[in-house]
């Protein structure tokens, strides 16, 4: 009995629920997140939210797609369990690497902005005090 196409089965059963799972984790947990990154601007923080998590639904569903293929037959039911160890692991790895970049990116922007916020004065000059002596 040939197994292959069970692997195939129980390997999208569950890497595409994970994605799906992961997905709208990240989106509901990182919106705050978001709108902190974007000061406020709530709007900009909700498109921002959903591009990514359309961004990360074609880069791991295609990735889980590309992945599926078996390099040969899976013989039995172990086989079927270590071949879908491996799969699930490699897609667990690449949607934590995937979430990792994109907090990195996002603590980079807000990092920079925070440090803009700093530079800034906190109230406007009211006015200019002419310099004591006459420049050379």
């Amino acid at each position: 009995m040939d197994w292959t196409v069970g692997t195939y089965a129980a390997y999208l059963l569950i890497a595409v629920p994970l994605t799906i799972w992961v997905a709208s984790t990240l989106s509901r947990n990182g919106r705050l997140f978001l709108q902190d990154v974007y000061a406020g601007n709530d709007d900009l923080a909700g498109a921002v939210n959903r591009l990514l998590v359309v961004g990360f639904y074609l880069l791991n569903l295609g990735f889980v797609s590309l992945y599926l293929r078996v390099g040969g037959e899976v013989p039995d039911l172990r086989g079927m369990v270590e071949e879908l160890s491996v799969k699930v692991g490699v897609v667990a790895v690449v949607l934590g690497v995937v979430h990792f970049v994109n907090v990195y990116v996002f603590n980079a922007i807000r990092r920079r902005h925070r440090l803009e916020e700093l530079r800034r004065p906190p109230l406007e000059p009211q006015s200019y005090v002419a310099a004591p002596y006459p420049a050379p």
